[in-house]
This record gives C-alpha cells, sequence and structure tokens, in this order.
C-alpha cells in the first residue's frame, strides 16, 4: 500500500477532509482529528481506543502496532504501509472515523 492509497480510503469517508498537522497530513471528521501519515510516507496511524487496537494488532501484527509512548498507549496505531492491504486498512480507518463521529454526534434533548 502507498501513501496515495491511504490517502484515498481517508477520504471516501464522509465528512473526510485532508489537512495537516506538525509537517505531515492529517485527516479529520467534524474537526477532529482520526488518521495521520507520517512524514516520511511509509506509515501512517489511526486513532483508535485502546481495544480496538489490541484486536487489530491481534489479528495482524505485521500491519499494525502502537505509536510510541502515551500515544499509543490511548490508541493511537501505526500503520506499516509496505505490508498493508485495502481491507485491513479499511476496517482500521472506518473505525477510527467511527470514534470521531459518533463523539461529536449529540443526544436530541427532551422537553
Amino acid at each position: 500500500m502507498t501513501a496515495d492509497d491511504f490517502r484515498r480510503i481517508a477520504l471516501r469517508l464522509q465528512g473526510a477532509v485532508e489537512s495537516a498537522h506538525m509537517g505531515h497530513p492529517d485527516f479529520r471528521a467534524n474537526g477532529k482529528i482520526f488518521a495521520t501519515l507520517h512524514a516520511d510516507k511509509r506509515a501512517g496511524m489511526v486513532k483508535l481506543t485502546p481495544d480496538q487496537q489490541q484486536e487489530m494488532i491481534r489479528n495482524n501484527p505485521r500491519i499494525f502496532s502502537p505509536e510510541s509512548g502515551a500515544w499509543g498507549r490511548a490508541g493511537s496505531t501505526q500503520v506499516h504501509l509496505e505490508v498493508a492491504d485495502e481491507e485491513s486498512v479499511g476496517n482500521a480507518m472506518t473505525l477510527a472515523w467511527q470514534n470521531i463521529t459518533n463523539k461529536t454526534k449529540r443526544p436530541l434533548s427532551r422537553k
């Protein structure tokens, strides 16, 4: 998988836009980052929950690993593009997008 493939998967999600953060591309929905491309374009990141991250790593340990430090412990998950496949990345990216879009939805107020 290439950086362009990663970008295409991110941008096909509803409301997703490309922006930039600390010198590298990021992908946002409702103003919140759900994925990024590393500056070297050899890896990406999807923002998962810790439980989702563990499942992705368990199912595809060559493709996914935690990002370093506190970000990784919080669920930021590195995607190793050279061994990644579209289905695995699409599933992880969709989860990351849902995590962001579900957080920003507010329940209807009852009167």
